[in-house]
């Protein structure tokens, strides 16, 4: 049976799906979102392919996402402390390529973090690739590419 390629109406409901997974606060089924291999990055030089060679905000394998939903259960952590309400905006899909074996999909990204009566703004191109496991989309890599990436980010230890 040939996989059918993910079409953008269904990476855009993906893509909506997990903001709403990380701004309602439901790390367990976010983690299940993502194939075994996957990487989460949010690289520091905005050009940044070698993400393995790179200095990056995160890295994480599947062991660091698990770790970074237990810091910001746990309240240990000064940066996730007291825990952020955040909402995520997407919006300008852009699919840039879809086959047999996965969808390469960019977005706009505007987060808006609420913490110590403050808000702060996050924008982003946020790059996905996505592909079909048991039927279901899951993530194979997301790349958060901070506008302002050079500027230190500031006691962030939640999901970009």
């Amino acid at each position: 049976m040939t996989t059918q390629p993910i079409t953008l109406d269904e990476a855009m409901a993906f893509t909506w799906y997990e903001a709403d997974l990380l701004d309602s606060a439901q790390y367990d089924e976010w983690l299940t979102l993502w194939t075994a291999d996957a990487h989460y990055v949010v690289p520091i030089e905005p050009g940044a392919t070698d993400f393995e060679n790179s200095l990056n905000y995160a890295y994480d394998d599947h062991t660091m996402r698990e770790k970074r939903v237990s810091r910001l259960r746990s309240g240990l952590s000064i940066s996730a402390s007291p825990v952020p309400r955040t909402i995520r905006i997407q919006s300008r899909f852009r699919l840039l390529k879809s086959d047999a074996d996965g969808c390469d999909l960019r977005c706009a990204q505007i987060l808006t973090e609420f913490r110590r009566g403050r808000e702060r703004n996050y924008t982003a191109d946020v790059e996905f690739r996505l592909v079909r496991d048991d039927e279901k989309l899951k993530i194979a890599q997301k790349v958060v590419r901070l506008i302002n990436s050079t500027e230190a980010l500031t006691g962030i230890g939640y999901i970009l």
